[in-house]
């Protein structure tokens, strides 16, 4: 990549939302350098004349986080502080012409899949060659590897194929190439994301073909853990969890949301499976291999909701004791299924039931956290932070799920390496421990 000639201009990328959007500034961020354009990704300097906001659109929250984030750079432009503001992502493909219309400052807008007109700004070409030179923006040791593009489920809720496309899977060469290349310099965990993991390959090899390449990405020298983000239940592919057993650099970890735990709301929810049918693929899961950490992510006060239906999914999160589990409320989004229906359940209800849901996990966690007591767990370190060395183990992903906590004052770790760790003691979400040799 070339490094000479860098022109005046100077970019801050600010990335609002998901792992995926991370991945898509990461490659603006590698095409604009790999152009001669000086770059950064969340600037903390005020260095910068030109910004580009990477936007979310996925439900009102952060939509109104992604609006209000728009007009703090407008705002700067007019007093001067920057030259150009430019806005990409989910919420800039979704509702363009809105947002031209109401934030006209703004020097243009682009949507998910205009990355060239993009850097034509900057009278840049988009560089093929790039492509499995990814930069990273998260700690070397880890990194997000995006595996398809876009959606083909009909979720009543979801807006994300409204903003993302149909499903496009990326070549497995590709993939394998850009995790060598990492492997290389330091990374240790992979973390494959999509919007549904186990569509992989449909498209380009007939076939879902998530587990081939679980496998080739195990045969990468230097990768040591590779863990698995949003995984869809109907017509789970069971061979993923062979691939996990196989490989012991698979972690036993799966993040599968499953949204409800009612039949009939999974059926509003257009989700292709019923309440019984999710329950027997968790438990064939769990047996194959009972190591496994679930994750999974439910919605309180879908339109419809009712008080019976939020009690079934209270009692299927008591039956199923997720490892870990997150909870929305639901957001009515325009031009979806969801849309049709009345949104019915007041905020301050919706708001109650997710409050009820994830007063259950607590105790949940606590209790499976309370029986790790004693044990020793490999520890990827993240970072050093109040007096603590923080970490995870493999059924534990960056930012969302629980940590491991080593007191600095008695043990020393290298950030972005593995140690053991005997677990001392235990609170809701974190483990606290020590390192054995």
């Amino acid at each position: 990549m070339k490094t000479k000639g860098l022109r005046n201009e100077k970019v801050n990328i600010v990335t609002l939302g998901c792992s995926k959007n991370l991945v898509d500034s990461e490659n603006i961020l590698t095409q604009l350098r790999g152009n001669d354009i000086q770059a950064t990704h969340e600037s903390e300097k005020q260095d910068y004349n030109i910004v580009i906001i990477n936007t979310c659109g996925f439900i009102e929250n952060a939509k109104q986080e992604s609006i209000d984030t728009i007009l703090q750079y407008a705002e700067a432009k007019e007093q001067g502080i920057i030259e150009k503001v430019y806005v990409t992502g989910c919420l800039s493909e979704r509702y363009k012409d809105d947002l031209e219309r109401e934030i006209p400052n703004v020097d243009a807008y682009f949507g998910t899949r205009d990355l060239p007109l993009l850097l034509k700004k900057f009278k840049a070409d988009y560089k093929h060659e790039l492509v499995g030179e990814r930069l990273l923006t998260t700690p070397r040791h880890y990194a997000y590897l995006k595996i398809a593009e876009g959606c083909d489920r009909p979720c009543a809720f979801c807006a994300i194929p409204l903003m993302r496309g149909k499903h496009v899977s990326f070549e497995m060469d590709t993939l394998v190439g850009q995790a060598r290349q990492w492997a290389k310099n330091g990374t240790k965990e992979l973390i494959l994301i999509a919007q549904d993991l186990t569509y992989y390959g449909l498209d380009i090899y007939k076939k879902r073909n998530l587990s081939e390449l679980m496998a080739r990405l195990a045969d990468v020298e230097g990768i040591d853990w590779i863990r698995l983000q949003y995984a869809y239940p109907a017509g789970f592919p069971l061979d993923i969890i062979d691939a996990m057993k196989q490989y012991p650099n698979i972690c036993n970890y799966l993040d599968m949301p499953l949204q409800h735990g009612s039949t009939e709301m999974l059926k509003r929810m257009r989700r292709g499976i019923t309440r019984d049918k999710t329950e027997e693929l968790v438990d064939k899961i769990r047996q194959k291999l009972p190591e496994i950490a679930i994750r999974t992510t439910l919605i309180a006060g879908h339109p419809e909701e009712t008080e019976a239906e939020f009690e079934e999914m209270y009692q299927f999160v008591e039956k199923m004791r997720f490892e870990r589990l997150g909870i929305f409320t639901y957001s009515h989004e325009d031009n979806t299924h969801s849309f049709t229906m009345p949104d019915n359940v007041p905020e301050e209800v919706k708001q109650e039931r997710a409050d009820t849901i994830m007063e259950l996990q607590q105790g949940i966690s606590d209790e499976l956290n309370a029986a790790k007591v004693d044990k020793t767990f490999k520890v990827l370190f993240d970072r050093k932070e109040g007096g603590y060395f923080i970490g995870r183990t493999e059924h534990d992903s960056p930012e969302v799920d629980n940590e491991v906590l080593v007191d600095a004052s008695k043990y020393y770790v290298s950030v972005g390496s593995f140690a053991q760790v005997r677990i001392t003691s235990t609170a809701e979400f974190d483990l606290f421990g020590e390192v054995v040799d």
